[in-house]
């Protein structure tokens, strides 16, 4: 009956059915980030607490990758195995998936812990912010298999035929989160520790709820044997869901010079490290926002794209994309307008800090290192579509051309230059590196989209 749906239903109805559930639930989830960085930036913590939790991020995006990778190519396999009418298998490869993802999530978590130190360094966390970002991370790292196996299982709900639920399981756990914020770092006197417990006792709540679903699913029925390491089905859903992990670890790789190049930088300028590393924290919190408005509508579409691409309804597949691309350009052209005019206000949200220097490089940061945002909203779009399809290289392509082969070279031959013409301005040049490596990376893009299409209508017309 899902499958018959997929092939049938308006493909308006169908993205507003799957869609809308997806941006809330993300929307949701970036929350938990979101609000402890509003109530400590407003806190006697300041900057510092911000710069301490944005460089603890740069491990829930690492926790994410394996999450996302493994979660969304399970979704992607469900969807094309349902397309192609072929569900015997399906129940092996996700509990197989699940599994695998606990022991996965167990080992990253014992690593992260032993190495945590050369961790945050590498990180480019501020020596005045090392003590917070310590004891955050020793709070939300310890529980990592919850998160990771939260996230996991929700694209696998999705996929199931039920965002809302998905959806609910997020609010949940973020509603908890904001409820705890202030009682944990203003009533209880908690500071960053009471931030790191809320956000844990939030997950806590949104897995309970998948884990529970798990057990009435729709379109599966998970069993003993579904355990008992189906590689072969694993594989092919690590394969589907591959490119989600390369993009995430790119990003990581990409936070991670960049904040190091700010550091340095930084301290070179009058701005000092704490300013640029507190800047680009409050950026990638909005900037997260953004990009989940856009992820949530094509992971939304997956199952849409999956089944009639595997069910061979081109027009159908070039119908939602179509629907999809008008959204992430309407998406695209609002936050450019908010990010160019109005930066201040979503500064503000974040620090009360009056430092002019903080609000000088902050708002540039908003202004040029997002210039092209509906760029890179672009590239993050056609990356999942890809990998919805099943063309998996090119959605390693979209992944990663602009992160590793353009922004990073930029991110670290630019400063070095501009600073050693110009002293004490090394650390302004960074910001020019996202919108030429947006710029540059469209092209590519373009190409692969159009290779895509005309291979699809010769299949489509043979």
């Amino acid at each position: 009956m899902q499958g018959n749906y997929l092939e049938t239903e308006k493909i308006s109805k169908l993205l507003f059915k799957f869609s809308l559930p997806c941006i809330l639930s993300l929307l949701i989830s970036s929350l938990y980030n979101i609000v402890d960085q509003i109530f400590i930036g407003q806190s006697e913590l300041g900057n510092n607490g911000i710069a301490a939790t944005g460089v603890v991020f740069l491990a829930f995006i690492i926790a994410q990758g394996v999450a996302w990778c493994i979660g969304d190519g399970c979704a992607a396999y469900l969807s094309i195995c349902q397309g192609r009418k072929d569900t015997e298998q399906i129940h092996k490869g996700i509990g197989t998936s699940l599994l695998l993802t606990l022991i996965i999530s167990i080992v990253l978590t014992v690593i992260f812990l032993v190495f945590k130190h050369p961790l945050l360094m590498i990180f480019g966390c501020p020596n005045e912010s090392y003590d917070l970002a310590s004891r955050y991370f020793n709070y939300v790292v310890a529980f990592f298999p919850i998160f990771i196996l939260m996230n996991m299982m929700c694209s696998i709900i999705r996929a199931d035929g039920s965002p809302n639920y998905a959806m609910k399981a997020m609010i949940l756990g973020a509603v908890i989160n904001i409820i705890l914020d202030p009682i944990f770092i203003f009533s209880l006197n908690m500071g960053i520790d009471g931030a790191a417990i809320a956000t844990v006792i939030g997950q806590i709540a949104t897995f309970i709820l998948c884990f529970i679903y798990m057990f009435k699913t729709k379109t599966f029925t998970l069993k003993k044997d579904s355990f008992n390491f189906h590689i072969k089905e694993f594989l092919k859903i690590f394969i589907l869901g591959i490119s989600t992990f390369i993009t995430q670890i790119s990003i990581a790789v990409v936070s991670i010079v960049c904040n190091v190049m700010l550091k340095k930088y930084g301290l070179m300028s009058n701005y000092g490290d704490v300013i640029p590393i507190t800047a680009i924290t409050i950026e990638t919190k909005i900037y997260t926002v953004v990009i989940n408005l856009v992820v949530g509508v094509i992971l939304g579409s997956q199952p849409i794209f999956g089944y009639n691409y595997g069910a061979k309804r081109f027009d159908r597949v070039k119908e939602a994309y179509l629907k999809v691309l008008m959204i992430t350009l309407i998406i695209g052209i609002v936050s450019t307008i908010i990010f160019q005019f109005f930066p201040d206000l979503l500064i503000r949200m974040f620090s009360n800090d009056t430092n002019p220097l903080f609000y000088d490089y902050t708002e540039k940061m908003f202004r040029i290192f997002l210039m092209f945002i509906i760029m890179t909203l672009l590239v993050k779009m056609s990356s999942i579509f890809f990998q919805a399809v099943g063309k998996t290289i090119f959605a390693m392509i979209s992944s990663l051309i602009r992160d590793l082969v353009f922004f990073v070279p930029l991110v670290i031959l630019m400063p070095y230059f501009i600073e050693k013409a110009n002293p004490g301005t090394g650390v302004e040049a960074i910001l020019y590196a996202a919108p030429i490596a947006d710029a540059l990376t469209i092209v590519i893009l373009v190409f692969l989209t159009i290779s895509f299409f005309k291979t699809m209508n010769k299949i489509e017309s043979a």
